[in-house]
């Protein structure tokens, strides 16, 4: 059995979260990171040890890891892992949220941006990212074997995790909530995915 531990990362800085900003490597917001200290120290107490750490080559995640270890009172070497990143919202990416629906050719979303089909131009649709998800979870299974993977990652990305262990598609995936610092918990076992808990807060 192979347990993931999904973390979306601390919430960004207020300006940018006026546009879209996906694969854009935003910072942290430095108030939230000083006020959330509690809520690093439940989470950390929530997590397995050991465990393989990952993260995605945006700031965010690493930060956001580094400051679940220092809670934890652990030094754990961070691998980063390229298929769990954001959407790829390619030209659309740094356009405020009040310009989007001009560029739609789907309704939007209720719960995302986009509608899960969308491809922005020079980017990737949520389905694309559910294949994209699925494929990195199921090559970290097959490398890590029996234990426990904490994966510090972005919305999109869990919610196309879940979509993955669920069997469900991309549209249905993206009513489920993932806040900043909330957990989510797939296990990949001998007979297939099992979806534990999702949107766990601390």
């Amino acid at each position: 059995m192979t347990r993931f531990w999904l973390i979306r990362h601390a919430i960004v800085e207020e300006n940018a979260r006026a546009y879209l900003y996906g694969r854009m490597d935003v910072a942290l917001c430095e108030t939230s990171l000083a006020t959330q200290r509690p809520s690093y120290a439940a989470l950390a107490a929530r997590l397995p040890h050991p465990a393989h750490w990952i993260v995605t080559p945006l700031s965010r995640t690493r930060r956001t890891a580094e400051a679940i270890q220092r809670a934890a009172g652990i030094d754990v070497t961070l691998h980063v892992e390229p298929g769990l990143i954001e959407q790829d919202l390619g030209d659309w990416h740094g356009l405020a949220h009040a310009d989007l629906p001009a560029q739609l050719r789907e309704p939007a979303h209720a719960f995302w941006p986009l509608g899960a089909a969308e491809t922005p131009p020079g980017g990737e649709s949520m389905e694309d990212v559910v294949r994209r998800v699925g494929t990195s979870l199921e090559r970290l299974a097959a490398e890590t074997g029996q234990g426990d993977v904490v994966a510090v990652s972005h919305g999109g990305a869990i919610r196309a995790a879940i979509a993955h262990a669920a069997g469900m598609g991309a549209r249905s995936a993206l009513h489920f909530s993932v806040q900043n610092l909330s957990l989510t918990q797939l296990e990949r076992g001998p007979v297939g995915w099992r979806v534990v808990a999702v949107n766990e807060m601390f």
